[in-house]
């Protein structure tokens, strides 16, 4: 086998190994051949793109699969160009790039099972009668927080009444947060505002979940989950007025909200209730909206940062090479295939985004 190896890799630029609007990768395609050998091109691709896409079964034996793409930016790059074939030496040889980011508003990397969102490295080498070999590498790109979000710093209210049967009295809420944007680790809280004038106690509960939203062909996906409950103590029978107040902290984990991708969408929200025997539980529900951390360039003290160990090495121009980051044409969208979105990947030949 000539090629031995084909692998694009990057440098991070925080201990976080993440990027954001705008930041310049730095990195390397490395090519490892055998014995001398020709290459008729090698080309450099950047993407960013969401995907979704999910089935659906109508009546007997009728299935639908809604899918759709939204694409962000497709930046290509001949490292050797198809009329500029090179005969390349055997042994290993490493060919530098410089690749900035759109600094334009885009979505952060996310995965599921029905939709992803996806920023990626890729390069391509073609030879006279051979197949196209591959290799890809993702990157976790983080959107800048957009504080220009509606209401993000805005106090948010919802009330809710409810008349129990049976003559048993009434019971209403005010619930009070005091804004909708937090940031990961904050705290978040919460106030209640509780009248209970009926025969039952009345425990106040709270969960913070998310909801995933997917949109293709007109037609919608929801997946919702519980991230955390908690509650308070109860509110006995007929003692009027009472104030409950609740600390949340957002769990550090968590993605941040996903609202500027047309067909993807990641919801956060607080769902506050009065669980009450033997009663359908009166509740509201107020929008949360978790932003991304900072994509500090500074890395961790005594700490190297990943993946490292492999410097610049000359081939032709030993200075990184640097474009724009205008769109092209991009091909037909490819199969929807598995992959994961961490930080680090391996270099994959077969598969494809």
């Amino acid at each position: 086998m000539t090629i031995k190896k084909l692998q694009i890799e990057y440098d991070a630029i925080n201990s976080r190994n993440t990027f954001t609007n705008g930041d310049t990768i730095n990195g390397r395609i490395i090519l490892e051949v055998s014995k001398e050998t020709n290459v008729q091109s090698l080309l450099f691709i950047a993407k960013g793109k969401a995907r979704v896409c999910w089935s659906e079964h109508h009546g007997d034996n009728q299935t639908h699969v809604y899918w759709s793409d939204e694409k962000y930016y497709s930046v290509k790059h001949h490292m050797i160009r198809q009329d500029e074939s090179e005969v390349i030496g055997k042994g290993r040889h490493v060919f530098p790039f410089s690749f900035q980011i759109p600094d334009r508003k885009m979505p952060s990397s996310f995965h599921s099972s029905v939709g992803r969102i996806v920023h990626k490295l890729k390069v391509e080498l073609k030879q006279s009668m051979k197949l196209t070999k591959k290799a890809k590498t993702h990157f976790m790109f983080v959107s800048k927080a957009d504080m220009d979000t509606p209401g993000l710093m805005v106090p948010q209210h919802e009330s809710k009444d409810k008349t129990l049967a049976f003559s048993s009295g009434n019971v209403s809420m005010d619930v009070y947060t005091k804004k909708m944007g937090y940031k990961l680790g904050e705290t978040l809280y919460v106030t209640i505002k509780i009248n209970n004038a009926s025969s039952r106690t009345v425990k106040p509960k709270f969960e913070l979940y998310e909801k995933k939203s997917f949109f293709a062909q007109g037609h919608r996906k929801v997946e919702t989950h519980t991230i955390l409950k908690e509650k308070a103590d109860a509110v006995e029978a007929h003692s009027g007025k009472a104030t409950v107040t609740k600390m949340i902290t957002i769990p550090r984990e968590l993605p941040s909200s996903i609202l500027n991708c047309s067909i993807l969408k990641l919801e956060y929200g607080l769902k506050v209730y009065l669980d009450i025997k033997c009663a359908t539980d009166p509740k509201v529900k107020l929008p949360v909206v978790i932003l991304p951390e900072d994509s500090s360039r500074e890395p961790d003290e005594g700490q190297p940062l990943p993946p490292g160990g492999v410097g610049f090495e000359a081939f032709g121009n030993p200075n990184p090479q640097s474009w724009g980051t205008t769109s092209q044409v991009m091909s037909p969208p490819p199969p929807y295939e598995a992959s994961t979105m961490y930080p680090s990947f391996p270099s994959d030949s077969k598969t494809a985004l």
